[in-house]
């Protein structure tokens, strides 16, 4: 039996542990992503999603490119992203995320979106179209796709994932019992078939999964057994954060010890990368896992 260490409950210590602290966002090559990202008007999941790694990723010259606009379809309790009925998309919007990943250079480009629910492709042609604009202006350039939840609208699937990425990621956010709050519009056995899927296509599958909203190590343990399961090839997994006084509170600071152990376990699994700490994001280092 393994002594995990003891973990800071948030209502015993509001400001957060020192392994939580990240440094500002500075220097030139944040500032020229940053240009960029507003030159070309672009969404990236690093400002609406309040990543604490944007700093560090933008001050490489990287950054996760949001499509489909900045307003989600869902209300999930743990997501900063805006919600509602989003706009019109852009049509134009795969032409200028491929023309900002050439001018960045960027040797392997992360994607995402917001959920679109209710398109009745859910956004699937634009997914479609954004990966083989990018491939087109960027040839050596590869790309991760994180990509939502399509309600068993397995045809939608298939056209968002033939675009040419190398990686897809679709996360499963937290352990079954806690769907319910954390995910209450999404399922989990839904998830798990849109990750095998994934997998049936013939992409490298990717997941990720926060902890700290109130999860067991065993469950922790058991949802990875069942991303093992259901074909998965990288796991990340890292601490969730309250982005506002709305969203869920942090019921746990969970110790770097303990991010340790779930990377060990994970590969004594066989997973082929697991990805566990603090701050660890879906897409933190995501060109380590092509």
């Amino acid at each position: 039996m393994i002594d995990l260490p003891v973990v800071v409950k948030s209502e015993e210590r509001t400001k957060k542990p020192d392994w939580l602290r990240v440094k500002l966002p500075t220097g030139p090559k944040y500032k020229h992503v940053r240009q960029l990202v507003d030159q070309y008007e672009l969404n990236t999941i690093c400002q609406s999603g309040n990543c604490p790694n944007m700093g560090e990723c933008w001050g490489a010259g990287t950054a996760t490119f949001m499509i489909l606009g900045d307003v989600c379809t869902r209300s999930c309790s743990f997501c900063a992203v805006k919600t509602g009925r989003p706009p019109e998309y852009d049509e134009d919007e795969p032409r200028r995320v491929a023309e900002a990943i050439q001018l960045m250079e960027v040797k392997h480009a992360v994607l995402t979106s917001v959920n679109r629910d209710e398109l009745k492709d859910r956004g699937a042609e634009i997914w479609y179209q954004t990966v083989v604009a990018v491939k087109e202006e960027s040839p050596t350039t590869t790309i991760e796709t994180l990509i939502p939840d399509v309600r068993a609208n397995w045809e939608a699937l298939e056209r968002m994932i033939s675009g040419g990425q190398e990686v897809v990621s679709h996360n499963i956010e937290t352990v079954r019992d806690l769907y319910r709050k954390v995910r209450p519009q999404a399922k989990y056995d839904r998830s798990l078939e849109q990750l095998q899927r994934i997998k049936d296509f013939g992409k490298r599958t990717k997941t990720g999964f926060m902890v700290g909203l109130g999860e067991t190590d065993e469950q922790v343990l058991q949802t990875m057994r069942d991303l093992k399961e259901y074909g998965v090839d990288v796991v990340t997994i890292g601490q969730y954060l309250q982005p506002t006084k709305n969203h869920l509170k942090v019921e746990k600071f969970v110790h770097p010890d303990t991010f340790a152990f779930y990377k060990e376990e994970g590969e004594k699994m066989g997973f082929s990368f697991v990805e566990s700490g603090p701050l660890v994001r879906s897409s933190y280092h995501a060109e380590r896992h092509l």
